[in-house]
């Protein structure tokens, strides 16, 4: 199966910071054998997706919130990040109706269809559940800003074949209790694991130095400016102090051979970029930007490839 050439932003919650019965039915999930191992389940969640919108009508949003999650273990504490598929999906169908023409987004999605998505997400939000997801999305590149809440050394690179991949000692593994490999069997991925209070720190700091030196706007989805980075930092604080920061290159890994993955410097060279912006070293911090510019933007050029 061919994933999406996606990024994926995740925060993990400890389990304890889920209300009852959420937390015991995370618990027994987080122990169940039969639920989708971290390795298998981008794939399952794509082609639960693609099963939905091959349909006839396409099912632009599930009837039911998804049961699944993927989970993470340090110490003896258990980390959730449910995959909140109804939520994502009703927030990513409103994004598509806000970025195209009426005409166009018919074409996709007949308009009994979209109406009757648009009256239930107004339904639940009316009942006031959250709309912050635990996961983010961003297609054909890695934003930015989301480089700034993470270190070099907090990598983790597989590249598929045994012996690849590295899990520095004590970060938190993948789906087991801390024992043996990150992943049950070999996988092409490359991810960085933080904690949510270093997250949360490097965002902050970087917030002033980026407002001073680039602006406050949203600007250009390419760009790093002050405006992204204050809604990566909101995001950040909606959930428990004590969670976990995953940034996934997801399906990107498959746009990038071995050589590029072993030399990509993303985060390091966003790290020296600001550290260069606090300390006015305009052509050092001119020198990581490009960097970081060369190497998305022939990635982001697919997204038009013929």
């Amino acid at each position: 199966m061919v994933l999406p050439y996606a990024a994926y932003l995740r925060v993990y919650e400890p389990v304890t910071a889920f209300p009852e019965p959420a937390r015991t039915l995370w618990t027994v999930y987080a122990d169940s054998r039969r639920r989708p191992r971290r390795i298998h389940a981008l794939g399952v969640e794509h082609r639960d997706a693609a099963l939905r919108m091959t349909g006839s009508p396409p099912e632009v949003v599930p009837e039911r919130e998804s049961r699944d999650a993927y989970v993470r273990r340090l110490d003896d504490m258990i980390y959730v990040c449910p995959w909140e598929t109804r939520l994502r999906s009703w927030l990513a169908f409103e994004r598509f109706r806000n970025e195209h023409a009426e005409g166009v987004a018919a074409a996709f999605v007949p308009p009994p269809v979209a109406e009757r998505v648009t009256n239930d997400f107004e339904q639940w939000k009316r009942a006031g559940r959250s709309l912050r997801p635990h996961i983010l999305t961003s297609t054909w590149h890695v934003p930015l800003d989301w480089f700034v809440p993470f270190a070099r050394d907090e990598r983790c690179l597989m590249l598929g074949t045994p012996g690849t991949g590295y899990r520095k000692a004590g970060e938190a593994s993948e789906d087991q209790g801390g024992h043996g490999p990150a992943t049950a069997a070999p996988a092409r991925t490359l991810i960085y694991v933080t904690s949510m209070g270093e997250a949360r720190r490097r965002v902050s700091a970087a917030l002033p130095i980026v407002r001073e030196n680039l602006g406050d706007g949203t600007g250009d989805v390419y760009l790093l400016s002050a405006g992204r980075l204050e809604t990566l930092g909101r995001w950040l604080g909606g959930f428990h102090p004590l969670s976990l920061v995953e940034l996934d290159y997801g399906g990107l890994v498959h746009l990038l051979d071995d050589r590029t993955l072993r030399a990509d410097e993303s985060v390091g060279e966003m790290a020296v970029a600001l550290a260069g912006l606090e300390r006015g070293e305009a052509e050092l911090t001119v020198a990581m930007y490009k960097r970081l510019l060369a190497r998305w933007r022939p990635v982001r050029a697919l997204e038009t490839a013929n």
